[in-house]
């Protein structure tokens, strides 16, 4: 059973052609990297946030200048580390589809090959370039559009967060200016 199935996946990805590695490659890595970014905001992130806002304590500092500079200096530390691996997320589901149109051109070179070596009347090599055309198309736009969802969803994540974290940070200054 399972060596049937794995017999089935390589006749699929050989009828695809080298590019459609290179999308499972680029997909494996893009699913890898947004399923490491919810991990983050599920688990790690909130026990950071927590941590910054009980050691925030803005009455301690000399200024309301003060204060308001150290907040957006924590603030920006913590949505750097909420931003980490989004833009390479975003570029990876933009370079998907444009790995399937690379599996659609070199499909047609094989076809275009097969017929000037075969003329027309061999469609059965022909249909071999046509998959080789097709599947990593379909490929590159399965990724992305699954992709595209999800890293939708992680920035919307991300913005929330962070003004989660914003909100909870206030900035007011108790003791006396000076």
């Amino acid at each position: 059973m399972a060596i049937e199935f794995l017999d089935t996946i390589a006749s699929f990805m050989d009828k695809g052609g080298q590019v459609l590695w290179i999308i499972l490659i680029t997909t494996f890595i893009l699913w890898t990297l947004i399923i490491e970014r919810f991990f983050f905001l599920k688990v790690i992130f909130p026990k950071l946030a927590q941590q910054l806002v009980k050691s925030w304590h803005p009455e301690t500092l000399p200024s309301r200048w003060h204060s308001e500079k150290i907040r957006r200096q924590k603030l920006s530390e913590m949505n750097e580390q909420l931003q980490q691996g989004v833009n390479l997320i975003k570029s990876l589901v933009a370079l998907t589809p444009m790995l399937g149109l690379l599996g659609t051109v070199t499909g047609m070179i094989a076809v275009f090959d097969v017929m000037a070596m075969m003329g027309t009347g061999n469609a059965r090599m022909m249909a071999s370039g046509i998959s080789m055309a097709t599947i990593p198309t379909m490929a590159g736009m399965v990724a992305a559009i699954s992709g595209l969802y999800f890293s939708s969803r992680l920035e919307g994540r991300v913005k929330a967060e962070l003004e989660k974290l914003i909100q909870a940070m206030p900035y007011e200054h108790v003791a006396s200016e000076g």
